[in-house]
């Protein structure tokens, strides 16, 4: 079976949107997908370009073929040369302003969340002990009685 990695078109007629998929090459340019590996919208300013590097990495080291285009876009994100095994590849995709603003808002909601986990696991340490505590403290004035 020869795979490609390729896109899907979706969106309306002149609004596209694409999902970059792995598919069998015998199959139609919008049929059934073995895995969906990234997005990308080229009405957006800048493109928006999402891959899964993992994912991506993995299909190439299988044998996965890139179109021309999905070669274009794994140019952009560095994922090609990371499979030639260039040791600083980068991704040269440009974000934008509310992009980066979004990133920083779910690092941040991340961080207090990691915070808070770790705050009601030490409080829930803190408990065990005092419980543990508590029965040896009550054992020792009923022996003196």
């Amino acid at each position: 079976m020869a795979v490609r990695i390729r896109l899907k078109r979706m969106g309306k007629i002149h609004a596209p949107f694409y999902r970059v998929v792995v598919v069998d090459s015998r199959k139609k340019r919008d049929g059934r997908v073995i895995e969906e590996v990234g997005v990308y919208d080229p009405t957006r300013d800048p493109s928006v370009i999402r891959i899964d590097s993992d994912r991506a990495q993995y299909w190439l080291s299988v044998g996965a073929q890139p179109s021309d285009q999905v070669r274009n876009l794994l140019v952009l994100t560095g994922d090609i040369a990371k499979f030639h095994g260039k040791k600083d590849a980068v991704s040269r995709v440009k974000v934008s302003e509310a992009d980066k603003a979004a990133q920083a808002a779910d690092a941040v909601k991340a961080a207090e969340d990691a915070a808070e986990k770790r705050k009601a696991a030490e409080s829930a340490k803190k408990a065990e002990e005092q419980a543990s505590a508590e029965p040896a403290e009550a054992e020792s004035p009923s022996e003196d009685a």
